[in-house]
């Protein structure tokens, strides 16, 4: 959920060779509407063994679309209370993760993460011009009323200060060991340098910094024992993965391997969707996706770098705002492997980008598939039949307990109202 301008000289075809090959014909797809009248919609998450679904609506509510597929006018979680004020013509803090406990239905557990205003008064000295706290936090449902939390039950099982307003990411959820993953963004503003930065290094590439990270933690706040870096007294111990920049929106494949996929939303002239593994490298600061990378000159980028011990990206696309010629987006969005009915699908993975212009909604869906050597390579879907010339802008992508994948849009380009819209994502035949 960046906007950044793009620089490459490498046409959008000749990337997708570099990553595994050009996709077969752009598959077509149909938008159905699932869900309309909701704020922001930043992720909707089926339970395991609920028949509903749970809504994320950035200004700070949680709300319920039951078994039936009609929206309950009153919200499960409002914590508008907790919520550092919204800039309403753009802005990256609000609500933006939630997760349910793998025994939901035995425990009723649920975690949101949210961006709250940082309580100055702790560290008056260092951050008193920092922009907030990234906070996730554990509920539980109301012992009285299945559709509504108990907000007392609240319990904090991480903090951290932001210095900037974006590069947040803060997608949660569990993975197939029972594990909570947190994703974090590289602190905000550009180049992951400036006020609350790693100087050198930045960031991402910083293991004393939480941020530009994948988290991985027990659900009482404790640090699982088998995590890479707990024996490294210069590292924080619940990092999993780090050289990231803003991976916004993960998915845990429901099926196969279950591997973590995100988008990783980068600078100036890529974007790019990369696999998290224990232990892992991304790169950022030091790539750009697959390009080395100079923070001081961020559109030049350096022919030659140490890459050794790098994980690169699956794949990877130009950005569009400065070189329009062939690129396909100018922030991407992660999305989910498709485990659903419809045979063709099964396997792809569904993502998008947030849109290819800031001032103009001109969201993006792509259908990326892996061919036998494991390489992946992607394609623009073709929307067939929306009322609409242009989609609007790609919040974020969801996943039923079929397989089934929808579309979380908006017609805004901040968190307005209830505008916007969940769709069905189809095969048009």
């Amino acid at each position: 959920m960046l906007v950044r301008v793009a620089l490459t000289s490498v046409s959008a075809l000749g990337l997708l060779a570099v990553l595994g090959g050009v996709a077969e014909a752009a598959p077509k797809i149909k938008l159905e509407p699932y869900v309309t009248g909701v704020n922001a919609p930043l992720a909707m998450v089926q339970p395991p063994g609920d028949s509903r679904k749970f809504i994320i609506e950035q200004w700070g509510r949680v709300r319920i679309v039951d078994a039936d597929g009609k929206l309950l006018p009153e919200p499960f979680l409002d914590i508008r209370n907790r919520i550092t004020p919204l800039w309403h013509d753009f802005d990256e803090k609000g609500l933006l993760g939630i997760a349910f406990h793998p025994e939901f239905q035995q425990n009723g557990k649920f975690y949101v993460a949210y961006s709250t205003p940082t309580n100055y008064e702790a560290d008056l000295a260092k951050k008193f011009w920092w922009s907030h706290t990234n906070v996730v936090a554990e509920y539980t449902v109301s012992a009285d009323d299945p559709n509504k939390a108990d907000e007392n039950t609240i319990r904090i099982i991480s903090s951290i200060d932001w210095p900037q307003f974006n590069h947040n990411g803060h997608w949660i959820g569990f993975g197939p060991d029972g594990k909570l993953y947190i994703s974090t963004g590289d602190g905000g503003y550009a180049n992951d340098w400036g006020i609350g930065h790693h100087v050198t290094e930045g960031n991402g590439q910083d293991l004393a910094s939480p941020h530009g990270k994948i988290h991985r933690i027990n659900v009482d706040g404790s640090v699982p024992e088998d995590n890479p870096f707990v024996d490294n007294p210069d590292a924080i111990p619940t990092i999993w993965a780090y050289g990231l920049r803003n991976p916004w929106r993960c998915s845990f494949d429901m099926g196969g391997n279950g591997e973590l996929i995100c988008g990783d939303v980068q600078q100036n002239s890529f974007e790019e969707v990369t696999v998290i593994n224990r232990g892992e490298n991304h790169g950022w600061r030091m790539m750009e996706a697959t390009h080395c990378f100079n923070y001081v000159e961020p559109n030049n980028h350096p022919a030659s770098c140490d890459q050794e011990g790098l994980t690169l990206p699956i794949l990877e696309y130009k950005n569009c705002t400065a070189q329009p010629d062939g690129c396909m987006g100018i922030s991407v969005t992660g999305g989910y492997i498709y485990r659903g009915s419809y045979e063709p699908w099964k396997g792809a993975y569904i993502f998008g980008d947030w849109s290819k212009s800031f001032a103009e909604r001109d969201g993006q869906i792509f259908v990326a598939t892996k061919n036998g050597e494991g390489k992946w390579s992607m394609e623009k879907a073709e929307v067939v039949g929306f009322p609409e010339e242009k989609l609007p802008y790609m919040l974020a992508f969801a996943q039923d307990a079929e397989g089934e994948v929808y579309a979380l849009t908006s017609v805004t380009t901040g968190p307005n109202g209830s505008l916007d819209t969940v769709y069905k994502i189809v095969p048009a035949e």
